[in-house]
């Protein structure tokens, strides 16, 4: 008799208004894996839900291994976190492109590149939380938007590279969110906050996971989430 074994789902950005969602949306069903900054929100995050933290500085892809070493079994990999500075081009510096880049790219890619043997042996998921941004890029948005093509790019290589070995791939754009990091964005555009005007972090965190368990004749690998009328 085969026994049946909970997806070990991990989150990054786990603290974040859609990982939070996601976390919960899982709990019970999933044995969830929290990344975070190693703080008491990430603590009180696992205790809510039954999650392990991951403490991981996503600045820092070269920190990643040892932290990674005694993990167990991996299934899924959400590559939630994300970071935003806005400013045209003529005015941001290559500090800001460095950290943008670092943390919306190259952490998830050397992520995926460590866990992927993982992901392989349970023929699992990897899923890019993206943004309309990854599509479409605005004046002021030139590193996020930057970042989040190429995030597009490591999605649509990967997935190629590893259908035949059982991994699905997708991303996920989401639009506007009402989360922590959409009221830092418009504090930076000078506009109002109006979360009622956007997505609820449950809607994305409902899609994720539909994109996790989708039955597997199927890899959702374009997903795009925007507000509805209400």
């Amino acid at each position: 008799m085969t026994t049946f074994q909970r997806p070990a789902t991990l989150i990054t950005g786990a603290t974040g208004g859609i990982g939070t969602a996601l976390a919960r949306a899982l709990a019970g069903t999933h044995d969830l894996i929290l990344q975070g900054r190693g703080d008491e929100r990430l603590d009180s995050l696992c205790a809510e839900v039954g999650g392990r933290a991951l403490s991981l500085d996503l600045t820092r892809p070269d920190t990643f291994a040892p932290a990674l070493a005694d993990l167990g079994r991996v299934t899924n990999v959400v590559h939630n976190a994300g970071v935003v500075e806005l400013g045209a081009v003529a005015q941001q510096d290559h500090a800001a492109w460095t950290r943008t880049l670092a943390v919306n790219v190259v952490a998830p890619a050397e992520l995926t590149r460590l866990l992927l043997g993982r992901v392989r042996a349970e023929r699992g998921t990897v899923v890019f939380v993206n943004s309309g941004a990854g599509l479409r890029a605005s004046p002021g948005w030139a590193s996020y938007a930057a970042s989040k093509f190429a995030l597009r790019a490591l999605a649509d290589a990967l997935r190629e590279e590893e259908a035949s070995r059982g991994v699905r791939v997708s991303t996920v754009y989401p639009g506007r969110t009402a989360t922590p990091m959409q009221q830092s964005v418009r504090a930076q555009e000078g506009g109002a906050y109006q979360p009622d005007a956007y997505l609820a972090p449950e809607t994305v965190a409902a899609t994720l996971r539909f994109v996790l368990e989708a039955p597997r004749d199927a890899v959702l690998t374009d997903v795009t989430v925007r507000p509805g009328v209400r």
